[in-house]
């Protein structure tokens, strides 16, 4: 009796719907698992065919519902399982899985079903299939879209090649053209600068303020143009990669006062370029003429952007590590959004106003400063003037 009661506790208790069926398809028993699956009361279900809780359409097919005994007795096997789809008290259907089995009970045969509901599971089946489905498309939609962008790339590619091309062709071109140019108007310039030293010297003995002051501008103009065609040209030098520096050693002190007295020449009324020197040694290891290059550059560019009466300050230094070449203006300084772009080609800052130049000039500094192994720096204020300040390491 207590295994009777024991086994009846189980069966009432389970998770999964239990019933029991006659030979004749009756149910005989059913828990109440089976009873809330299904949405009947025992009484409901008990005495009734089992096909009561199949659909229709599916009762007369033994492969869509619970099989009857006959089934049982055709198969080898002594339990069967499968999924089908049960039918409920309000005829929604939902999908179980059912497991038959057969006992011998007084004398008879009875068949056990163990019904495990598969809503859950059919229900997260369908999500992944769905998930999948969209997945598939995705991938189908993104493999189109990366075919396109490769071959968007593709003919990107052979545009760009053809665009490099050509500008390579044109770059060459242009290289060429400013050589044969630059070449071609020094002669000119040298027969116009010969030809104003002449009329300065035949014009001295008569004293004439005004052809003084017009021969004056010639030689400035020429000097401009002179300098235009150096920066075209060094610049077209360095694009081609054709500037190597030659390290040699020299007095940096003699260098400088060479290009003090020159450039003084040049300066504005009352501009004055104070020269000075510190450190134990002037002897320089670099390339003379870069060097001389560069310095003529920074002290132009303070003469042009400065006003009359100023004072430039140019100054060389060494000590144990570096040698210092740094040139001071009082200017008009370069704004502070400008300073960025400096050293790019062809730039100029936007408070030049009429003060002539190529753009050029710095670029060609920095790359100079870089051939030798150095640095360029700077500081400027608005109208406090600008310092530019090249470093290089002693060997």
């Amino acid at each position: 009796m207590e295994n009777a009661a024991l086994l009846v506790a189980i069966i009432k208790n389970a998770i999964d719907g239990i019933i029991t069926i006659n030979d004749q398809g009756m149910i005989e028993s059913i828990n109440p698992s089976a009873c809330k699956l299904f949405k009947y009361a025992p009484e409901e279900v008990i005495g009734k065919n089992v096909t009561m809780l199949l659909p229709p359409s599916n009762s007369d097919d033994p492969e869509q519902h619970i099989p009857s005994y006959k089934l049982l007795e055709k198969s080898e096997e002594k339990a069967i399982e499968r999924e089908v789809i049960g039918l409920k008290k309000d005829n929604t259907l939902f999908p179980f899985r059912i497991g038959i089995s057969d006992v011998q009970y007084s004398g008879r045969k009875i068949y056990t079903g163990f019904i495990h509901d598969l809503s859950r599971e059919k229900e997260a089946e369908e999500k992944l299939k769905d998930y999948t489905t969209h997945l598939e498309e995705l991938v189908e939609v993104r493999t189109h879209l990366l075919k396109d962008t490769i071959i968007a790339l593709q003919k990107a590619k052979e545009e760009v090649i053809f665009s490099l091309k050509k500008e390579k062709e044109l770059g060459q071109l242009k290289s060429r053209f400013v050589s044969m140019a630059s070449h071609e108007f020094r002669t000119p310039l040298s027969v116009l600068q010969l030809s104003a030293t002449l009329i300065d010297e035949y014009t001295k003995p008569f004293n004439i303020p005004k052809v003084n002051k017009h021969v004056g501008k010639i030689k400035n103009v020429i000097n401009e143009l002179t300098t235009i065609l150096d920066d075209f040209l060094s610049l077209e030098k360095l694009e081609a990669g054709r500037i190597e520096p030659v390290f040699n050693s020299f007095n940096m002190v003699e260098l400088a006062e060479e290009v003090q007295a020159e450039m003084q020449m040049l300066a504005k009324q009352n501009q004055t370029i104070i020269y000075d020197h510190s450190g134990s040694t002037s002897m320089l290891n670099l390339d003379h003429n870069l060097l001389k290059h560069c310095i003529i550059n920074l002290i132009t560019n303070a003469i042009k952007y400065s006003g009359e009466n100023t004072r430039i300050n140019f100054k060389t230094e060494v000590n144990d590590q570096f040698w210092t070449i740094s040139v001071k203006d009082q200017g008009i300084g370069i704004p502070k959004a400008d300073q960025k772009h400096l050293f790019e080609p062809f730039f100029r800052a936007h408070n030049i106003g009429n003060i002539q130049g190529t753009g050029l000039g710095l670029n060609i500094v920095a790359r100079y400063t870089q051939l030798m192994n150095g640095t360029i720096i700077y500081k400027s204020s608005m109208n406090k003037g600008t310092t530019f300040k090249l470093s290089f390491a002693r060997a």
